[in-house]
């Protein structure tokens, strides 16, 4: 069942009520509370271990929350507490780890079936199922919207891990997807591949494709996310405008350590200060 279509305000992109979430015996996520608008470019902020991948499972029905007992539902995506799986992952574009591991291990898969699997989302083009031309040309063009047309035809596996990003990011754009879900994606990068990696985000982001963007780097929060979420122990820490919440305060509170935060030539740097005596 597609979103539903009307002349009223657009549905919140993602709402969570009350959203509780075990895994094994441990409680990751606790009783988070929020909504992130359609086209609000924000950033999930936190130290390893805060619960930002549980976050963006739950979002993704990887993870599911513990039942109301008032029988509302915790999460919504697009205004529907259900969804087939499927067609939720073509209107979230995912970008993560978890991807890029899956594809890289499909034996003989190059680039452009790597973005052509999205259509199908899966890891690789089912059997039974026909690729057309168009497809094809959709791959392509998503292959050239991030700058790596000319992976096409290169083994996936054999990619740098900044040429697989850039890669997953187009194979998440032909569906054109409400948002890109973006987990750790500079994950591995060397610095000048990250700086490519942002660089082609701050575009998207300015072609009006919602970004959320997970990390626990401060540098990478670009200057077109306007919203921060700060999280600590499975908990929203500090929610509002980067400006507000890109502080040394609510930073060193949500890393547990004395933070300064600046901003040279528009990219921000932080620098770990010395413990008081």
């Amino acid at each position: 069942m597609s979103p539903s279509l009307s002349s009223g305000p657009a549905a919140p992109l993602i709402q969570l009520d009350q959203a509780h979430v075990i895994r094994g015996q441990v409680r990751v996520l606790h009783g988070l509370s929020l909504a992130i608008a359609q086209g609000q470019h924000t950033a999930l902020l936190g130290p390893n271990g805060c619960g930002k991948s549980s976050f963006i499972k739950l979002i993704t029905r990887e993870l599911y929350p513990l039942a109301r007992g008032d029988g509302l539902p915790a999460v919504q995506v697009l205004g529907q507490s259900r969804w087939q799986v499927d067609r939720l992952r073509s209107q979230l574009g995912i970008v993560s780890g978890d991807l890029e591991d899956a594809l890289a291990d499909q034996h003989g898969l190059d680039a452009l079936a790597a973005v052509v699997s999205g259509f199908f989302a899966s890891h690789v083009i089912p059997g039974h199922k026909q690729v057309s031309d168009d497809m094809r040309d959709q791959a392509l063009a998503a292959l050239a919207q991030v700058g790596a047309q000319a992976l096409a035809e290169r083994p996936y596996a054999q990619l740098s891990a900044g040429q697989r990003r850039r890669v997953l990011i187009a194979r998440a754009l032909v569906n054109k997807p409400q948002a890109l879900l973006l987990d750790e994606p500079s994950s591995g990068l060397d610095v000048v591949a990250r700086q490519h990696l942002l660089d082609a985000l701050s575009q998207l982001a300015r072609q009006g494709i919602t970004l959320l963007l997970v990390t626990h780097h401060i540098e990478e929060v670009i200057p077109e996310i306007e919203r921060v979420l700060l999280m600590r122990d499975g908990r929203i820490l500090a929610d509002g405008p980067r400006q507000t919440v890109l502080q040394d305060g609510p930073l060193s509170a949500a890393f547990d350590a004395p933070l300064h935060i600046h901003q040279h030539d528009g990219q921000l740097q932080v620098r770990v200060l010395p413990l008081s005596a």
